[in-house]
């Protein structure tokens, strides 16, 4: 599919869109905020520092000009970190053409609203189309050529599917979905398990120990989402347990390297400074106890991992306590109440 497109964010996962795309024959421009980051992909055609080893083809332009990005792209792939959507949004708006797909690919909610991504940019774009792309998708794999499936999840069927040829390949699967609320959320809480996961791994416990937080993880997410309006199954699919198994895994998460020294005994702010990427279940986990609490939604493993992030509760007496609530029958609903 020949269309204009522009990708916003040269991270890895941007980069790594980027390549993808360009594999493909189509032309991509990719616009990053920092003038540092622009000169080295130009010149080095690599992301040096975030996607090492992974050639840049010569049809990827990339420009700090943000007009020049956005003014006449008919898809343009948003990938910010979750937190500086809001303002990317709001800066892209003014240039924006009336037909753009907005392709949000930043996995997150946003701190102090927990609004999903979707909902920040219908804000700022108002009557956009947007389609959120999300699934078990590692930049460094992808960059690679590495087999994956992703979904591309809208309200407008129709424009996910043009997402969905556009991006699709031998090497991309992608399948459409309209259930955004099951999909975001999936997406961005699987983070926090992600966390939890390597907090496990840091404080030297096993598959048993990470198997029992997937699962009652992904339990708990699934809570949550159904409580605003999201499709149970979608969280047995690749935006839930999926990218769930993905990131609580795999050494390419930084949520779960992050996690890893927090169980080791770092801050979380310690464990971010060290990964030196963002680490997005950290302000995550913040929004999903606020969101749970309003919802009145037990999430168990969530609310300790807040206290462990923000209240500085030892990591260990986190899981003796998880471990010692009260009994439960795994799958039943007692007296109408959530397990």
């Amino acid at each position: 599919m020949n269309k204009k497109l522009s990708i916003i964010g040269a991270g890895s996962w941007g980069t790594a869109l980027a390549v993808l795309l360009a594999n493909k024959g189509i032309n991509v421009r990719m616009w990053s905020v920092f003038e540092d980051e622009i000169k080295m992909l130009s010149e080095k055609r690599e992301h040096v520092h975030k996607l090492p080893g992974v050639v840049i083809p010569e049809n990827v332009t990339f420009t700090s000009d943000l007009e020049n990005a956005v003014s006449d792209a008919e898809v343009l792939v948003v990938v910010v970190p979750s937190q500086t959507v809001r303002q990317t949004v709001k800066d892209i708006s003014k240039y924006i053409r009336d037909d753009t797909i907005i392709v949000s690919c930043s996995k997150g909610l946003e701190e102090g609203t927990g609004f999903r991504m979707s909902e920040v940019i219908d804000q700022e774009v108002k009557g956009s189309k947007t389609v959120i792309l999300s699934g078990p998708s590692h930049a460094e794999e992808v960059g690679k050529g590495v087999p994956t499936a992703v979904v591309a999840a809208s309200c407008d069927i129709e424009a996910a599917e043009i997402v969905q040829d556009i991006f699709m390949c031998p090497e991309f699967r992608v399948y459409t979905n309209s259930d955004v609320v099951g999909v975001e959320l999936g997406g961005a809480l699987k983070n926090v398990i992600a966390l939890c996961a390597g907090i496990s791994d840091g404080l030297g416990f096993g598959d048993n120990t990470k198997a029992a937080l997937m699962t009652r993880g992904i339990t708990e997410i699934s809570r949550l989402g159904v409580s605003m309006g999201a499709n149970p199954q979608t969280f047995a699919g690749l935006t839930g347990i999926g990218d769930l198994i993905v990131t609580c895994t795999s050494m390419h998460s930084r949520n779960r390297r992050a996690g890893i020294l927090i169980g080791q005994g770092k801050s979380a702010k310690e464990a971010m400074d060290e990964v030196k990427m963002v680490v997005e279940g950290v302000k995550t986990t913040k929004a999903a106890y606020e969101l749970a609490r309003k919802k009145n939604v037990p999430m168990p493993i969530t609310f300790e991992a807040h206290e462990v992030l923000f209240n500085g509760k030892n990591p260990r007496q986190a899981v003796y306590d998880l471990m010692m609530r009260n009994k439960k029958n795994e799958v039943e609903e007692l007296d109408g109440k959530w397990l």
